[in-house]
């Protein structure tokens, strides 16, 4: 398993790795997709949001949202129309 970008951040990085790779392999992929590693996801995000603004990324990832923002999802399933019959048209 790789580094995290903060080193402080690598052993739980590496925590959360190791639950998802067995959650995905033992759980997800024979249909249960109940979540099993919140608390490790949530760890490893605070340190990593943390280091980004340590290392000032978090202003350039900002900036860079800002001139391409992610594609508004909730639009796009309201673009497509149906008939009665189920089809799209």
């Amino acid at each position: 398993m790789s580094s995290s970008i903060g080193e402080k951040c690598t052993k739980i990085k590496q925590e959360y790795d190791s639950c998802f790779n067995s959650w995905y392999s033992e759980r997800f992929l024979k249909g249960d997709a109940s979540p099993m590693c919140d608390d490790l996801f949530f760890k490893y995000k605070d340190c990593l949001l943390k280091t980004l603004e340590e290392k000032k990324l978090d202003t350039l990832l900002a900036d860079a949202r800002k001139e391409n923002p992610f594609p508004n999802t909730s639009t796009s399933s309201s673009s497509s129309s149906s008939t009665e019959s189920g089809k799209k048209e």
